[in-house]
């Protein structure tokens, strides 16, 4: 019983460090991509503060939209199993 709770507390632990990653390494390449973007022609000056401070925040919006579709692709992959 002991080890049981053991494993699922072990499975949960993995899982969560296993979302951070993947949420964090999506972020970071939704940023290299959005360096192409052209923000001059949508935002007066996106070298300034505010500029920055939107790249920043559309990188982490969409990172973290690719990565809940990641993390959900990896769970539901693992369900799989379990139809059998």
């Amino acid at each position: 019983m002991n080890q049981d709770l053991s494993n699922s507390i072990s499975a949960v632990g993995v899982n969560g460090l296993l979302s951070i990653v993947v949420s964090l390494i999506c972020i970071a390449l939704t940023w290299w991509a959005l360096q192409q973007l052209k923000l001059d022609l949508i935002v007066r000056h996106p070298k300034g503060p505010q500029g920055k401070l939107l790249h920043l925040l559309l990188a982490v919006v969409l990172g973290r939209f690719v990565a809940e579709f990641l993390i959900d692709y990896i769970t539901w992959s693992q369900m799989i199993r379990y139809m059998f």
